[in-house]
């Protein structure tokens, strides 16, 4: 397909707040939530740096002990979603707050986003919106997915792998390439991925079966009584020729490659959900040795996240 073609099947009106608009009908338009993993939890904990995290970077984010700031999440802007839906994302945002340096990072239960640009996002949510009978029209999804193989990149991870059964026992990744500068001054390309430190926790279909809709918050809560509840925070190594700009594929080998441990996370306590629903995790927050990554996803999400907070507040 050409780029030209292709253009014509997304829109030419794709703003943050238009995004924000097209999740919200997607989802229902239920009022007062976010338009994106509105069913969440919110978290905080310490975060302990590594001894190889300045060779890496040197922000004091990842190079100092941090407060964390965090909310785990079910995907989707629906939020009544069952725990048990298996289709949907689980998320892990967190802000790192220290003395002077903060830093937010957004994370997801798969590797990749769904679009390229902001165009072809809109253009996904469109085709997925409900009709008059409350359900998306089949035959306009298949496609665009044709048109826009790259879309279903995504969902194809997610439908892989088995149910997620701990948010703590899930691995997350930052689906952008973000320029990291070490102690010594070197830049490179580096992803983010969070790894439960005692291994995933997964779940059977028939598992998932005899667990109630909201499970995931009580076996947080557990974990977090035994001091389980713990993570290592990663850096993923890039290589010359890795695609910085394109957050729908995965760099060549990238869960085989060279990475080296940052930090680790260590959740400490349940939040009061209203501590984060006053707040925005805006991921422009990124204290001095990550910088922010170049592609046209990542420029918009500050904007459509502050948009989805004050449609959240009206």
């Amino acid at each position: 397909m050409t780029e030209q073609s292709r253009t014509t099947q997304e829109s030419a009106h794709a703003t943050p707040a238009a995004i924000v608009d097209a999740l919200k009908d997607v989802a229902g338009n239920p009022p007062r939530v976010r338009a994106s993993f509105a069913k969440g939890q919110c978290v905080r904990g310490i975060y302990t740096p590594s001894a190889q995290a300045a060779e890496i970077t040197r922000s004091a984010s990842f190079t100092q002990a941090s407060r964390v700031f965090g909310r785990f999440s079910v995907g989707g802007g629906n939020p009544a979603v069952a725990d048990t839906n298996k289709q949907v994302l689980r998320g892990f945002s967190f802000r790192l707050q220290g003395d002077g340096a903060d830093t937010t990072l957004l994370l997801e239960s798969a590797p990749v986003h769904f679009a390229r640009t902001l165009d072809q996002m809109l253009a996904f949510l469109k085709a997925r919106a409900p009709g008059a009978d409350g359900k998306p029209d089949a035959e306009k999804v298949k496609a665009f997915s044709e048109a826009n193989p790259e879309t279903l990149n995504q969902a194809k991870f997610v439908a892989a792998r088995p149910l997620p059964g701990s948010f703590v026992g899930t691995a997350y990744w930052g689906v952008h390439a973000f320029p990291a500068t070490s102690a010594k001054g070197d830049v490179r390309f580096i992803k983010f991925k969070v790894v439960p430190v005692d291994g995933e926790v997964t779940l059977t279909d028939e598992e998932a079966t005899d667990k109630p809709a909201g499970f995931l918050v009580d076996d947080l809560e557990k974990r977090i009584a035994a001091g389980t509840a713990r993570f290592h925070v990663l850096a993923v190594l890039d290589r010359p020729g890795d695609p910085t700009m394109d957050v729908t594929i995965r760099w060549p080998d990238e869960d085989s490659r060279e990475s080296v441990v940052l930090g680790t996370i260590d959740i400490t306590s349940l939040e009061q959900d209203a501590s984060c629903d006053e707040t925005v995790f805006d991921p422009s927050i990124l204290a001095d040795g990550i910088g922010i990554p170049p592609d046209e996803i990542f420029a918009a999400r500050s904007a459509a996240y502050r948009v989805s907070f004050a449609k959240r507040r009206s």
